[in-house]
C-alpha cells in the first residue's frame, strides 16, 4: 500500500530537508510520538538506527536511514513485527523561500492478518500521514 502526501512548506528548501532529515525532530511535529531513542550511527546519517516509541500501543518501529540526499531526498525505512514501511521526502525549492515536500510511505504488511488488516486500516492509515506531514509543515514553519 502507498500514501503520497504533497504540500506547500512556508520555508526555504535547505532548512525544510534538514529539519525532516532530522530524527531528533520527530517528537515535536509526530503527534502520537513519545520519543526517538538512538540505536547506532549518527542521527540522520546513512545507515544510522534508531527506534521511534509511541504514546500509546505497542507499535515500536525500528529505523534505518536509507538515503540522506540533502537538500533533496531523504528516505528512511521504519520495520516493526507487523509492518515495513518505506518513507521518502522529496523536497523541491519554490520562489519566495518556499519548499514543496512530497512524502511518499509504502507500506509491506507481515502476515495474512496483517495484510487484511492493512487492506481494512488503510483510510486511517493515509489519514495519519497527512496528520504527520501536517504537523511537521507547521514545525518547519515555526522553525525557518
Amino acid at each position: 500500500m502507498k500514501s503520497v502526501v504533497d504540500l506547500e512548506i512556508h520555508a526555504p528548501q535547505a532548512r525544510v530537508a534538514e529539519l525532516f532529515a532530522n530524527p531528533e525532530n520527530s517528537p515535536q511535529w509526530m503527534d502520537d510520538l513519545s520519543r526517538y531513542e538512538a540505536i547506532s550511527g549518527h542521527p540522520g546519517m546513512p545507515g544510522s538506527r534508531y527506534r521511534l516509541v509511541p504514546k500509546q500501543g505497542a507499535m515500536i518501529f525500528v529505523a534505518t536511514v536509507i538515503t540522506r540526499d540533502l537538500p533533496r531526498r531523504a528516505q528512511v525505512n521504519l520495520d516493526s513485527p507487523k509492518v515495513t514501511v518505506v518513507a521518502t521526502g522529496t523536497f523541491t525549492a519554490l520562489p519566495q523561500d518556499r519548499t514543496r515536500l512530497v512524502s511518499e510511505e509504502v507500506f509491506t504488511f507481515k502476515g495474512f492478518v496483517n495484510k487484511a488488516f492493512g487492506v481494512l486500516a488503510r483510510p486511517a492509515i493515509r489519514r495519519a500521514h497527512r496528520r504527520h506531514m501536517q504537523g511537521f509543515k507547521r514545525f518547519a514553519e515555526g522553525h525557518r
